[in-house]
């Protein structure tokens, strides 16, 4: 049973998907199983294995989907007393699990190589982000000036998409040298699944580039996708400030509901 959850692991993980692996570490009493008992709850709700069935797994898999929200590792306790105490469970005992979060890398793929984005590939790829960088710039998004990215590509900024799998879990970020390069990019990016799409510049220029894609009949539910001006408020000012305010927001994204 065990080598068949951490097969399930690595199939989750070869999916794109999340879950979680549950470790029964303590059990105490008349427990429905031993320790060492694992669990693995998908972030449909679904479960591979079990840990001892009833409410307890009611009780852990509402814990599970948490710690995937979350992306941290919690320890939970649970007392089965009698059916109007504790969980609920009849046999009696008590039981403790350590539940662990099988995440993915989100992919990260940021348009423009100048200051900030080399600034942010560094920050981004600290924290857990895949970065692939996209310029059309000759020797500007090269795995020489950005050797923690995953990926780069020289290539015009349309014909990329052409390239690139951003799917439900992307992260895109525009920082490219022209407000019509931006337009091109956030253009293409609102025909993704992209969890999270930001575009730097003022609220003026931002709103000329929404104007503008409106006439192409972009709606405004679209464009509500859009996180513009990028980052949260820290009043930055340096590239590396800047960086930290984009990737500041990234992670309000990733760990939010």
């Amino acid at each position: 049973m065990e080598t068949d959850i951490y097969e399930e692991i690595a199939r989750v993980k070869a999916e794109g998907k999340e879950a979680a692996l549950v470790t029964l570490i303590s059990a105490s009493g008349s427990t429905p199983r031993g320790e060492g008992a694992k669990m693995m709850v998908l972030e449909d709700g679904s479960i591979k294995g079990t840990i001892g069935g009833g409410g307890i797994e009611k009780e852990v898999m509402e814990a599970a989907l948490e710690v995937i929200r979350k992306g941290k590792p919690q320890r939970y306790k649970y007392e089965l007393k009698k059916a109007d105490e504790g969980v609920g469970m009849i046999c009696g005992g008590d039981v403790e699990v350590f539940i662990e979060p099988v995440l993915q890398s989100p992919p990260l793929f940021i348009f423009g190589a100048g200051h900030i984005a080399h600034a942010l590939s560094k920050m981004a790829t600290m924290t857990g982000f895949k970065v692939t960088l996209i310029d059309d710039r000759p020797g500007f998004a090269t795995p020489e000036r950005f050797p923690e990215a995953q990926n780069t590509l020289t290539s015009g900024f349309k014909q990329a998409f052409d390239e690139l799998r951003i799917g439900k879990a992307g992260y895109i970020v525009i920082v490219t040298y022209g407000h019509q390069n931006d337009e091109v990019v956030l253009e293409e990016a609102l025909k993704t699944p992209a969890r999270y799409i930001g575009m730097i510049g003022s609220k003026t220029k931002n709103h000329a580039v929404y104007e503008s894609l409106k006439s192409k009949g972009v709606t405004e539910e679209q464009i509500s996708r859009v996180y513009a001006p990028i980052g949260v408020s820290i009043n930055a000012h340096t590239p590396e400030e800047i960086a930290v305010s984009i990737l500041g927001q990234m992670i309000q994204v990733r760990r939010s509901a």
